[in-house]
């Protein structure tokens, strides 16, 4: 799909629901539809009894192990919370930085084939992060005890970890914004006593529980690309020192080299359109510097009391060759970064041998992987002593968040299939990878994953494009496929039946445009000529955000009983339509 630079509506940020509209909306799709932020109940995740997924993240119990990675599913509260539903546990929440104004142009995600993205930071104020983090922790704890969700998700869901993520040097991290924000989420009590007052009635008997001040006292440190290694070096040792935290240091798929990348890119995986910026490799932290920089952290936190773990990987900064997203350079994600990860992986085993905290070497530098996890590989990787696996590209692709669960399943049934427990599951890989001649689990599955298992993560096996009809989008009635759904990381999207009126299809699909921010992943995956994102009713529930918007769109208010609407001159005949369907049956999925 390609945008008509006409179409793009003006630069606006997103407006996050308050909690009370949160949990109003909760009550009401659970009411009316047995749903939640549009996720079935079929998708919400519950424990199998007598298989044990958890792990250990930096000494706290974690129930599964996977989660959202830093980036679009986890930057506001119903995008935390559906992740949750689905079976995730630790969540890495999305980088904050002290620069929190940026204009990010758009498109900025491009899921056609693989994954790239220009978007790097959090798209709210440093302020509102904080808030939306604080209600995604809130709204989580309600249900986990609300009895109607109960047999959905079980008796006991299981402990979940908030960890931050913050950028992207000292300066930034030491500032009063950045270190008052890692403060309240040490100790929220004064945003929890506050939101408090709107929990609504529906769940009023939570307007006196007991919610843990606690948000999060992790931390993963993402620095810029080309960030000088004694930089890197000495924020954890500010974060452990000052705020008291155990810190995870993200690091870079250039620590393999500019050839050893070009080779696995070009040669083995065949992406050559993929352009590699020399640049990038020569201004990253060298190999050699960064094992002495892990060692060296990790010596210093274990002399203070600290945690200390590394994340695998970055992105890769990479030219853009493509049209889609207008800046350059942009990150490459998906099915080829998760090779470049396990051959980082794989080379550090080998540089450290019995440091790193995975089977075969039992160290004490904990392991987070990211890069390209699936329902098909997730096994593969966590046999590998990874913990966790944090989950982006996936996510952006048709299922969304309800294709947790089922990675959660399969999961289960691997683990059950040698065990009860992901710990003894490990061991068993562990065996039988060094029975084959392998070092451990990383040295097994790259050499799967370049070899006999290649296809899955080569150009030719990552070429195809979603599907297409030729016929253009229109306001009111499309092919249904619900892609624009469940693609959306911020829930933006939400449907209604069109029940007896004279619609095209069974299905409407609208928008709550405040919570769009224009990344471009319902224009990929919507098999319709059209961006949904602004051809589907473009709802507002702020007067000051409809006045600044541009194009078809509708002001939707409470009145007397009933949904109503105003709509931008372009869209005057479409309100009767329009209200009829905010007040039918199933309704606007808000609660007045």
């Amino acid at each position: 799909m390609t945008i008509d630079d006409q179409q793009v509506a003006p630069e606006v940020p997103l407006t996050p629901m308050s909690l009370d509209t949160l949990l109003g909306r909760i009550h009401h799709e659970w009411e009316t539809r047995k749903r939640i932020f549009d996720l079935p109940t079929a998708r919400f995740w519950k424990p199998t009894e007598g298989v044990d997924l958890s792990i250990d993240f930096l000494g706290r119990p974690v129930a599964t192990p996977i989660g959202p990675a830093a980036g679009p599913h986890s930057q506001m509260a119903q995008n935390i919370v559906l992740a949750w539903l689905g079976g995730a546990r630790l969540f890495e929440l999305k980088t904050v930085q002290v620069i929190d104004d940026l204009e990010i142009a758009r498109p900025c995600i491009d899921m056609e084939t693989v994954g790239y993205n220009i978007e790097w930071s959090q798209e709210l104020s440093v302020a509102a992060s904080l808030e939306e983090y604080v209600k995604a922790w809130m709204i989580i704890e309600i249900l986990r005890n609300w009895e109607p969700l109960r047999p959905f998700v079980g008796d006991d869901p299981g402990r979940h970890v908030f960890d931050m993520s913050v950028g992207y040097d000292l300066v930034g991290i030491q500032s009063d914004k950045v270190a008052g924000f890692i403060d309240s989420m040490l100790d929220a009590t004064a945003v929890i006593d506050r939101l408090r007052a709107e929990i609504p009635e529906p769940f009023a008997e939570f307007r006196d529980h007991y919610f843990s001040p606690r948000v999060a006292d992790t931390i993963t440190l993402s620095t810029f690309h080309g960030c000088p290694p004694e930089e890197i070096e000495t924020i954890p040792r500010h974060l452990m020192e000052r705020h008291g935290v155990d810190v995870i240091v993200k690091l870079n798929p250039t620590l393999l080299g500019f050839e050893r990348v070009e080779s696995i890119l070009h040669g083995t995986l065949g992406y050559d359109e993929i352009q590699l910026l020399r640049s990038a490799f020569d201004a990253d932290t060298q190999f050699e510097r960064a094992i002495e920089l892990i060692d060296g952290l990790d010596r210093y936190a274990r002399a203070h009391h600290r945690r200390f773990g590394i994340k695998l990987t970055n992105t890769l900064v990479v030219g853009n060759h493509r049209s889609f997203m207008p800046d350059s350079p942009m990150y490459l994600s998906g099915a080829p970064l998760h090779v470049l990860a396990t051959a980082v992986l794989d080379r550090l085993c080998a540089a450290l041998p019995g440091r790193l905290a995975v089977p075969g070497h039992d160290g004490t530098i904990m392991v987070s992987f990211s890069a390209g996890v699936t329902k098909a590989n997730l096994g593969d990787t966590l046999a590998m002593g990874v913990r966790p696996a944090t989950i982006c590209s996936d996510l952006l692709k048709p299922g969304g968040y309800g294709r947790l669960a089922p990675m959660l399943k399969s999961l289960t049934a691997d683990v059950a299939a040698l065990g009860d427990s992901l710990e003894s599951f490990r061991a068993v890989r562990l065996a039988a990878a060094t029975d084959e001649g392998f070092r451990d689990g990383a040295e097994a599955h790259l050499a799967f994953i370049t070899g006999e298992g290649r296809d899955a993560y080569s150009r030719d096996g990552n070429s195809k494009p979603p599907r297409s009809v030729d016929h253009d989008l229109e306001m009111w009635g499309c092919v249904a496929c619900n892609f624009c759904v469940t693609v959306c990381p911020n829930d933006a999207f939400f449907k209604l039946p069109t029940g007896d009126r004279e619609l095209a299809g069974r299905q409407q699909y609208l928008v709550f445009s405040e919570l769009c921010n224009e990344c471009g992943n319902c224009l990929t995956f919507c098999p319709e000529n059209g961006d949904p994102a602004q051809v589907k009713p473009r709802l507002y529930l702020d007067r000051e955000r409809f006045d600044r918007a541009t194009g078809s769109r509708f002001l939707i208010e409470h009145s007397d009983g009933v949904w109503a609407a105003q709509a931008a001159p372009e869209s005057v005949g479409e309100v009767p339509t329009l209200v009829d369907l905010l007040n039918g049956l199933e309704g606007l999925p808000l609660t007045p």
